[in-house]
């Protein structure tokens, strides 16, 4: 049953207690996305360290240079991680965000998707400049 008998009733919108010992939420993914979130935020630490090294690295240095240093598969898969995981987890920390502050169902949903959409169309294209670079195109 999925609520609690009240006076002959079942009351709704009580979570089951199978529910509660998962540690599923009214959403029943509340588990999983606060472990994904920390999950990407620990892949995120040694992945921005090497960026910002990198980038500092690089400062001033010409194109042709840059240019280079993207065409070794580690650097290019390494900043293609980057900037997945790095979208993945913005993108996951303003859905909690939305659903946190908007209270309106329609216009939560619609601000959830139009920030899913940017995320991944701006992923898709970082990621589709770094093959570009890095392959000579």
């Amino acid at each position: 049953m999925a609520g609690h008998m009240v006076s002959g009733k079942v009351e709704r919108g009580v979570l089951h207690p199978l529910a509660v010992a998962r540690g599923l939420g009214a959403s029943h993914t509340g588990t999983e996305h606060w472990w994904l979130q920390r999950l990407t935020s620990i892949a995120l630490v040694p992945l921005t360290l090497w960026f910002v090294f990198t980038v500092a690295q690089f400062a001033g240095a010409p194109y042709g240079a840059i240019v280079l240093w993207l065409k070794s598969p580690l650097n290019a898969g390494l900043l293609i991680l980057f900037v997945a995981i790095g979208f993945h987890h913005a993108a996951a920390g303003l859905e909690v965000i939305f659903e946190d502050y908007i209270h309106h169902k329609p216009a939560k949903l619609t601000a959830i998707l139009i920030q899913k959409f940017f995320f991944l169309v701006l992923g898709v294209v970082c990621v589709v400049s770094v093959l570009m670079v890095a392959l000579g195109r």
